[in-house]
Parts: structure tokens; sequence; C-alpha cells
């Protein structure tokens, strides 16, 4: 027995006996032990694991087979805390970290499914029947070079030792690449990292922080080896880095002091005010926003229906507004947070993808994008109308039912997609106008746009004692950091915002239902007699309960108030009033707020088929322009108004002109 498997032995009574004797019990394949322990014991036996890991780690499992914890099988020792001087950017891995235990840490970009790997070879020698078992190290199966026999080729595969196996790619964190391509490396995972609970923390969109020992794998072109060698890490422990806002430790402390916020009556005042102080007004926003990260409790219904508790917020403002800074504020309050932009982001990087990769993974793969990697936190997409009609679309599903489905090569799957979705977007023509509806002035399907729950509009509008008090504001902000100090420090925001959404699940009161339903109806009903005229949708109503179910939680109250009810019906007016507002009628019609089309153009678009009828019976199929032009402007249509809508009806496929100058119904 050499010297250090003795010291390991020692160790491992020591510090691991107990642990080792629970491991055991309890059916484990690896035991996790502290470097740091191993440091203070004896900090040669330390730098040897990190100089020469596989031999190193061979003693120690051989120091664990001279101790009596009821198996012959050595546990594997995974190796936690190992110290940050051994931590290397994915991109700045070299050859010389080649046979060394190093850490990185990293995004899982893409990951095969666990497979069984052949561990170990085991052949037969046809002269002398001898038992030769080759460790399996490479891609293809490895056989036997020779026997003690002589004998050199022709040997039989008569068994095989089997291990779970399992590949990822990790990719350097965004905050460390500094504006150019990211490094990445693939990551060998085995044994009991592929349960299907490490499964599940290891697969695409989680950041980790792994520890292994860097390895070369001879690379083939064309059938043959090449002199250059691909490089992968072959992990001995994993832990995550990034914690979803419900995996966040709070302590008694942090909860005596949330539950202490919760009871304060201006705790709503004091959590506006704590998102975006440096950013002057924008109170109904920031409510908003307030009440997407808390979020409504989502439901699943004994159909099996299920109902989102996440709110979905659309910000359109005019240029310089403050959209893009109040976006990336809201991604980064929660762990796992994103911030995308526009044209820079496609439907692969926004929901998920299929890639072919046949030399590591064996055939298709599945690349998350960055809805799925917001899992149960929030993305806020900053420039979402110029991203493409086709990009936009596959967002569909994500808001609607919280998955993300993807059907391509050889992979059909489901992805989870519960996220909070807040998107910026500027007016076509730089400033918004109130009198045309938001389908005419943003690049949007009005499939989309029904989706969300909020919407608001930041103009900029020149007002001088407004204007006055937001040039006060930006100056005082840079003398004195005091006054861009949020009043609830975003670090217990955090731990607040965690701590409802995972303990508090409001229940609705027949109460705050009756003021939602009276609210609802009422508003309906006041345009009951106006043919086409919708003020609400059952959609908005849902959306009402979600937004009661947030404030409650803010209260960190187990039912659905009045008082939460009341607040959910006044950001909604608000939202409303600001792009549901039809001026030429001068009533709220939904249809503008969702990209439809208004009552009042459809009122009008009525006129002109009714119109085009009573002209035919006199002058034929084929009506001139203008003459359909000066007869509608007896019924009350300027002439603007009228080519604006001939125009439309053209491009719906309505009307045609079979000529110049005519027009004619299809």
């Amino acid at each position: 027995m050499t010297d250090n498997i003795a010291k390991f032995e020692e160790f491992l009574r020591k510090f691991y006996y107990d642990r080792l004797l629970k491991a055991v019990s309890q059916g484990d394949q690896s035991i996790i032990i502290d470097y740091r322990d191993l440091e203070r014991f004896d900090p040669i036996l330390a730098d040897l694991l990190i100089k020469d890991p596989e031999k190193t780690i061979e003693e120690m499992k051989e120091a664990m087979r001279n101790i009596d914890i009821g198996t012959d099988q050595p546990l594997h020792p995974r190796f936690d805390n190992i110290p940050d001087s051994e931590k290397i950017r994915i991109k700045d891995i070299r050859s010389e970290h080649i046979g060394k235990m190093i850490k990185v840490e990293g995004l899982v970009r893409r990951a095969s499914e666990v497979i069984p790997e052949v561990k170990v070879a085991i052949f037969e020698c046809p002269d002398c029947g001898a038992k030769i078992e080759v460790p399996q190290m490479e891609e293809v199966l490895t056989y036997p070079t020779s026997c003690e026999c002589g004998r050199k080729r022709g040997f039989k595969l008569i068994g095989r030792k089997l291990q779970d196996a399992r590949y990822i790619v990790v990719e350097d964190p965004f905050e460390t690449t500094l504006g150019e391509k990211p490094g990445e490396i693939r990551i060998f995972l085995k044994d009991d990292l592929t349960t299907p609970e490490m499964q599940r923390k290891t697969d695409p969109g989680a950041r980790l922080e792994i520890t292994g020992i860097l390895k070369e794998l001879p690379r083939r072109i064309n059938g043959r080896r090449s002199k250059q060698l691909d490089k992968y890490l072959e992990c001995n422990f994993v832990k995550p880095v990034e914690l979803e806002l419900e995996e966040l430790e709070i302590t008694d402390e942090d909860k005596k002091v949330i539950e202490e916020l919760a009871k304060d009556p201006k705790i709503y005042d004091k959590l506006i005010a704590s998102i975006a102080p440096s950013m002057y007004g924008l109170e109904d926003v920031k409510e908003a926003l307030l009440l997407q990260l808390f979020g409504g409790v989502p439901q699943v219904l004994p159909d099996g229906t299920k109902i989102r508790g996440d709110i979905h917020v659309l910000i359109v403002g005019d240029p310089s507004s403050g959209k893009t800074q109040l976006l990336k504020l809201i991604s980064k309050l929660v762990p796992r947070g994103r911030y995308v932009s526009g044209k820079g982001t496609t439907a692969a990087g926004l929901t998920a993808t299929v890639t072919r990769d046949e030399e590591f993974m064996g055939g298709w793969v599945l690349e998350a994008g960055a809805v799925v990697l917001a899992n149960k936190s929030i993305i806020a997409i900053d420039e979402f109308d110029k991203m493409s009609k086709e990009d936009q679309i596959n967002l569909h599903e994500a808001m609607s039912t919280q998955t993300v489905s993807i059907s391509k090569a050889t992979i059909q799957a489901t992805l989870p997609a519960q996220t909070s979705i807040v998107a910026g977007c500027n007016p076509k023509l730089s400033r918004f106008d109130k009198y045309r509806p938001i389908s005419e002035q943003i690049d949007i399907p009005e499939t989309l746009l029904s989706r969300f729950d909020l919407k608001f509009v930041l103009r900029d509008i020149p007002d001088k004692d407004r204007d006055e008090r937001l040039v006060d504001h930006v100056i005082k902000t840079r003398i004195s950091e005091d006054e861009v100090k949020p009043i609830i420090d975003h670090d217990l925001l955090r731990k607040y915002v965690a701590y409802a959404r995972k303990y508090i699940k409001p229940k609705l009161t027949k109460k705050a239902l009756s003021i939602c339903k009276n609210f609802f109806i009422e508003l309906r009903s006041k345009y009951a007699s106006e043919e086409g005229t919708v003020p609400l949708t059952l959609r908005q109503y849902e959306a009402l309960i979600r937004l009661s179910e947030a404030s409650a939680k803010i209260r960190l109250s187990d039912v659905v108030e009045e008082e939460d009810a009341r607040r959910a019906i006044k950001i909604m007016k608000k939202s409303i009033q600001q792009l549901g507002y039809d001026p030429e009628t001068g009533k709220i019609d939904i249809d503008r707020a969702e990209g439809g089309v208004p009552s009042s153009k459809r009122s009008k678009i009525r006129i002109v088929m009714e119109t085009l009828e009573e002209l035919e019976k006199t002058v034929g199929k084929n009506i001139k322009v203008d003459d359909l032009i000066s007869a509608l402007e007896e019924e009350g249509i300027d002439e603007h108004s009228a080519e604006s809508i001939i125009r439309e009806m053209k491009n719906k496929g309505i009307l045609f002109e079979p000529r110049p100058g005519y027009i004619q119904k299809i």
C-alpha cells in the first residue's frame, strides 16, 4: 500500500466515515467531498488532486476498499469547492490543462439524451481462451492489441460493462464574452450524474459550475486519425449557479423582514418607487411591472385545461421615453431573467431549434432559446416590432399555453416556458398617434397583440411643468446617489418576490369576483346596442383575475380582497384608455388595442359595400373609383378616409381593379 493510499484511508476515517456508511446504506453511487477538508488535512494530497486527478481519485477509491463500509464497490468521490484559482473561462482552455482538474462556469446550450455506453469490453482469445478486459476510451470500440499467449488479432467480444452517459455542450456566460463569440466545450456526464433529477438540472438553459478532468479525444478525418485532438471535460461534480426564483434561499430573518413589509399600508408605493428610481414618473407602467413580477396563480381545471398565471406586458413608446432602460432593469430584478433585442433575435434563439451534430451527439440535438432559458422568470424583448413575422408567430404557443413544442427531424419535444414576457416597440412613424389604431402603428400580428394582458404607451409630449420636474430629477440623480437608491433593496425585493411566488397562492373571494364581474358586464352592457363595438373580451377578464391575485401576493394574503380587485381594475382601465379609446366614436373599443378592425372602421367598410351595391344597380359591376368616393362623401365619409378604406379592402382581397380607375367586388 502506497503512502498516498494510507493517507486517504486516514482522511476518510477521520472526516467521512459516517457519511460513507450512510451513502452505502442509501444505495448511492458517489460521495461528495469538500476539497477544503482535504486541503486542511494534507495540502500535498490536495495539490495532487488538481495536477494528477485520475491517479489520485483511483488511490482514494483503493483507500475506500480498505475501509469496511459494507460494499466491495468503492463510491465515486466527487469534489466540491475546488478553489477559484482553478476556475477557467471556457474560451481560455488550452492544451496545458489536459489531464488536470479544472472548474468552468457556463450555460447549457444543447444536450443529448441519456444513452447506455460501453465502459469495459470483455474479449476472449480463440487460442488460449483468456478473457481480456479493455477499458473503452474512444468513440469506436477498442480491441485488445495482443494476448499473453502471443495472439494479436481475431479476439471475440463476449461481454461488456455498461454505464449511463450523457453529453452536454456548455458555453461561456454572456457577461464574460465581451462581445466576442462565446467559447464552448463538451461535457461528459456518467453514472449518477445522469439520474432523472440531474438530467433536469443539466437540461438546456441551466447555468452550471462544473468541476472535471480535461481530456483529449482523437479526431478522425475521412475515417483516419488526425494529429488534431478534440477536448472534452469529464465531469466530476456539477452544481447549479443560477437558481430559479422560487429556489432562492430565504432565512428566518429575511422572512421576518418580508412579513413586516407586507403589513405596511404603503407597501405598494414603496415597491413601485423601488423599480427604476432613476427614471422619473411612469408610475402606471412600474405598477404593471410590479404585478408582473409577482404574477397570478396558474390553474388546472378538472377537464385538463391550463390557465396561465404569468402576466404579459407590452410597452409602446416614443423615442427617448425610457423603454430600453426599463426593460433591462426589470430583467435583472429576478434570477434567470433575460433581455433580448429586435433583429438580433430569431425564432431559434427565442424559442427552440433542432441542429445536426453527427460528430459529437451522433445525430439531431435540441437547443433551447431565450424564452425556455427564462422558464419561471421574465424575458424582456426590446424592439419587438423589428423581429420578423415568422419569429413573432413562434411566440404564440409560449404566450398562451406556456410551452414550446418542436417537431423536427427525429426530435419531438415540448419544453416548459412558464415565462412572463415584457415587450417594447416603437411606432412606425416614430411618434405614437392616438387617433390611429395600434395595428396601423406597429408591426405585430393581431393574434399576438391580444395575448398581452396590459399595454401602455409612453408618449413624449412637451409640457413645461413636467419637463422642469423631469430635468430636476435627472440633475438630482447625478448629484446624489441617495436620489436613485431604491427604498427596498433589490436583493430583498428578489427574496420578497420569491417568497410570495413560492408560498402565497391566494384564493378569490366572492366579493372580489363580484367586483371584477360587475366591471366586465357593465362596460360591455354600455355598448350592447352598438353593433360591432366590443369594449372588453374574456381575455381581459382573465387578466383582471391574474392582476388581482398578484396584488394579493404583494400583501402576502391568502385571499384576494376587494382592494385587490379594484387595483386590478384601475390598472386595466389605464391600459384600455391609452390604446382602446376610439376618438371617432368617443367609446372604448378593444379591437383598437388588440390590433383588430375598430368598430368605426367596420362601420365605414359596411357603408362602402352598401354604396357599391347601390351603384351596381345603375351602372353595372365596374364602378369608377371617383364615383364611389363622391357617393361615400354624401354618406359622411371624407375623401381621405374613403381612399384609405378602399385601398385596405383591395389589399385584403374584398375589392379589385378590373382596369385602372375602376373598382369591382370580388
